[in-house]
């Protein structure tokens, strides 16, 4: 139970920022292992089923807002998947401070990014495709970082770390 509860979480939230940082993207797999490893850390924990109901809906709630978001061309589908499937795993009681924090962080990588784009780039970093990437003015924002930043920052918070916590 311990090591599902200290590692699913955080190890999905840093695939996700280093993907994100690398290749813009984030698979469907860090979503998919996020809500597998939810349903396993639920069931070993002895979450009341109750309580998953208000964490499986306060993931419904973070998706159909995301969802909206990614429409609107404000935001990228995998980003929306994992703010929904980190949603699942925070519930209600941390969702408000998850949404404050990811976006304080998502404006902060946003105005250093394009003040960074501004600039030109040594040579050193010319040969990497990651980095030309992301510097390239068109390029969105990869908001995943943030996301899982939040993410990482509330989780030693939640009912997960108490449910672990010896005595």
């Amino acid at each position: 139970m311990t090591l599902v509860v200290l590692s699913v979480f955080p190890m999905a939230m840093a695939f996700a920022a280093a993907s994100d940082l690398i290749t813009m993207r984030i698979s469907n797999r860090v979503s998919a292992v996020l809500v597998v490893g939810f349903v396993v850390a639920a069931v070993l924990t002895g979450l009341p089923l109750a309580e998953v109901g208000w964490h499986v809906a306060a993931a419904a709630l973070v998706l159909a807002v995301t969802f909206g978001f990614f429409a609107a061309g404000w935001m990228g589908g995998g980003d929306a998947k994992l703010a929904s499937a980190t949603a699942l795993w925070l519930g209600w009681g941390s969702l408000l401070e998850y949404a404050l924090i990811a976006s304080a962080l998502g404006g902060a990588l946003t105005l250093i990014l394009l003040s960074v784009r501004t600039v030109p780039l040594p040579a050193a970093l010319l040969r990497q495709d990651w980095v030309l990437r992301l510097h390239h003015t068109k390029a969105g924002v990869p908001y995943g970082i943030a996301l899982a930043a939040a993410g990482l920052l509330i989780y030693p918070q939640t009912t997960w770390m108490a449910a672990i916590a010896p005595g």
